[in-house]
C-alpha cells in the first residue's frame, strides 16, 4: 500500500511539473507582446525596453520559467494586462468560488440521479422502461451542455419567467437566490454526464450479474435485491468511481462554456474574456489551475480505487 501511494505521489508531482512547463512554454511562443498589450502601441521604445526589463522578459526562457514557477507556487501569477492594477491572483479569487460552487452542484446532481437510475435500469433490463431510459440517455449524451443551457434559459427564463436571464444574483445580496440561479447551469452541465454515468453503471451491474459469485449467492437463497445491493453493487461501482472522477474533471472544463450562457461570473467567463483581450497572464493561470485540478482529481480517484479494491496493483 505504501509503495503504491509513493508511486502515485511521484507521478502526481512529475505530471504537475510537466503541465507547468507545457503551459509556460506555450504562452512564451504565442505571437504577441505583453509589454505592448499593457502600454499600447504609442509607447516610446525607451519605456517599452524599461518595462521588458522590469517584467524579466529579457531573460532566457529557462530563467523566466524558474522565476515564474517560484512565484506561482506562492500564488503570484503577475498582473493582468487587461484589468489594470489587478493581480491575477485577486481576479481568480473573486471568480473561483462561483465556479467551484457550480462544479459541486453539478456533481451533486449527477450523483443524485445517475446512481439510482443506473441501478433501476439494470433491474428493469428486460422491460420497456429500460428501453425508454436507453433512448433518453442517448439523446441526453448527444446534446451539448451549452445548447441545453440555451434551452433551459428559454424555457425557465423567457417562457416561465422563473429567473431573469443574464442577471446573476450575488450570494452577498441573496444567498438562496444565488443558489437557485446556479441550479439551472448545474443541470445543463450535469444532464449529459448523468446519461453517460447511467449507461456505464447499468452495463457494469449487468456484467457483474453474470459472474459466479452471483450464482452462488442465489443458490444460498438470497433474494434478487439482497444479491444486487449486498454483493453486486459494491463491485459494480469500482469502475464507476474512476469514471466519476473523470466526470468531475470534465464538469469543471464544461462549466467554462455554460458560464458564458448563463452569465455566471466564474473562471470560465474570466478565461474567455482574457483570451479575447490577449491577457496571457490570466489565461496562463486559469489553464494551469484547470489542468492541475484534473490531475489532482485523478490522483484522488487512484487513491480511492486502491481502498475500494485492494487487489489493484
Amino acid at each position: 500500500m505504501l509503495k503504491y501511494i509513493i508511486r502515485r505521489i511521484i507521478s502526481l508531482v512529475i505530471s504537475l511539473i510537466l503541465i507547468s512547463v507545457i503551459t509556460f512554454a506555450a504562452f512564451s511562443v504565442i505571437p504577441g507582446d505583453a509589454v505592448l498589450a499593457k502600454l499600447g502601441t504609442n509607447a516610446t521604445p525607451e519605456r517599452v525596453a524599461q518595462l521588458r526589463t522590469e517584467m524579466g522578459l529579457d531573460d532566457p526562457i529557462p530563467v523566466r520559467y524558474v522565476n515564474w514557477l517560484k512565484d506561482a507556487l506562492h500564488g503570484d501569477f503577475g498582473e493582468s494586462t487587461q484589468y489594470t492594477g489587478n493581480s491575477v491572483q485577486s481576479l481568480m479569487e473573486q471568480r473561483l468560488p462561483f465556479t467551484l460552487t457550480l462544479c459541486l452542484m453539478s456533481f451533486a446532481v449527477i450523483l443524485a440521479f445517475s446512481i439510482p437510475l443506473g441501478v433501476f435500469a439494470a433491474r428493469k433490463k428486460d422491460s420497456w422502461i429500460n428501453g425508454l431510459i436507453t433512448v433518453l440517455t442517448q439523446v441526453a449524451m448527444a446534446i451539448p451542455s451549452f445548447f441545453l443551457g440555451i434551452l433551459l434559459t428559454f424555457v425557465f427564463g423567457i417562457v416561465l419567467k422563473v429567473f431573469q436571464p443574464g442577471k446573476f444574483v450575488s450570494p452577498s445580496q441573496d444567498f438562496t437566490g444565488s443558489l437557485q440561479f446556479l441550479l439551472l447551469p448545474a443541470i445543463a452541465t450535469a444532464l449529459p454526464k448523468i446519461a453517460m454515468t447511467v449507461k456505464f453503471l447499468r452495463n457494469s451491474i449487468l456484467n457483474e450479474m453474470n459472474k459466479n459469485y452471483v450464482r452462488t449467492a442465489r443458490i444460498k437463497g438470497n433474494t434478487e435485491s439482497r444479491v444486487l445491493y449486498g454483493h453486486v453493487l459494491k463491485n459494480a461501482l469500482i469502475p464507476v468511481v474512476t469514471f466519476l472522477g473523470l466526470v468531475l474533471a470534465d464538469v469543471l472544463a464544461g462549466n467554462i462554456i455554460v458560464e458564458q450562457v448563463f452569465n455566471v461570473p466564474g473562471l470560465g467567463r474570466l478565461l474567455v474574456t482574457a483570451i479575447s483581450n490577449r491577457d496571457f497572464p490570466v489565461v496562463q493561470a486559469v489553464v494551469l489551475f484547470v489542468t492541475a485540478f484534473v490531475i489532482v482529481v485523478n490522483f484522488v480517484v487512484d487513491m480511492m480505487y486502491k481502498f475500494i479494491d485492494p487487489r489493484v496493483k
